[in-house]
């Protein structure tokens, strides 16, 4: 069910394009996103115990996880990855006919540090302007985010511009560095491009951030892939098996994963 008509979905996609993200807030039912957050408790536990007895950092940094979800119960949810409203400005944005190509969370947790400012992915061509969007970031809480457990700090209107550009621009004051509280139920969609970084949580608790990737069909990311599961695939309705379309079919998900992927300073 869409919150949002086209004209106000087409309202929506603009400010993205002029800011590089936008925000939905209270999109997501309550209860749908603290059932995310039961069965993301123990996926989280034992990157945090191997850390602790190796004395070592998390592989985000020192208190910081990214942790790959497995595509299977409430992961697999085709109302959140199909949501008529993300999809709906994903395709203004980043083109018809995407393809989902991540399903991930990143946690800081008490101990976390700040990050470099960076952007997630490098431009398509080193020796060109930058070009309209080709993959974007859906980020959605699993707890209340606010200054205390490590809001996400962006920028705008940087996701057109070089790394370069954009540190010289933040620096010189041109960019303002903006935190971003959410609430359970609030939805960020943001250009992966966009200058931006994690702060520490200086809570207690986790602080889980879900990022379900979209990108243009022909873009690839050989670090980047969501194991289906054959038979959870199989029970998709067609809108869902379509964004899925370039991922491996498995015969059962992984609970843990080589967490290979790494931001990178971009």
């Amino acid at each position: 069910m869409s919150k949002y008509d086209e004209s106000t979905r087409d309202a929506l996609a603009e400010t993205f394009e002029r800011d590089g993200f936008v925000l939905l807030r209270d999109h997501f039912p309550r209860a749908v996103i603290e059932a995310w957050r039961a069965a993301f408790e123990p996926l989280l536990k034992p990157h945090v115990e191997a850390a602790r007895e190796a004395s070592s950092n998390g592989n985000r940094g020192p208190g910081r996880y990214y942790v790959t979800l497995p595509f299977e119960g409430e992961f697999a949810d085709p109302s959140v990855m199909c949501d008529d409203d993300i999809v709906g400005i994903v395709e203004r944005v980043a083109g018809r006919d995407p393809v989902m190509c991540q399903l991930a969370t990143d946690t800081p947790v008490l101990g976390s540090e700040y990050q470099d400012w960076h952007r997630d992915t490098p431009p398509l061509f080193d020796d060109a302007p930058e070009t309209p969007s080709f993959q974007l970031a859906v980020n959605f809480p699993l707890v209340d985010v606010d200054d205390r457990n490590g809001p996400l700090e962006t920028t705008r209107r940087t996701h057109r511009l070089s790394r370069e550009e954009a540190l010289e621009g933040l620096q010189a004051g041109r960019f303002a560095a903006e935190r971003v509280p959410m609430k359970v139920g609030d939805v960020m969609i943001r250009d992966v491009r966009g200058l931006h970084r994690g702060t520490p949580n200086l809570a207690g608790e986790p602080r889980p951030m879900v990022v379900i990737g979209y990108s243009r069909a022909w873009y690839f990311r050989p670090e980047v892939h969501i194991d289906v599961p054959r038979d959870v695939f199989a029970a998709l309705p067609p809108r869902a098996r379509r964004l899925l379309r370039f991922n491996p079919l498995v015969e059962k998900t992984a609970r843990t994963f080589d967490e290979s992927y790494r931001q990178f300073a971009y």
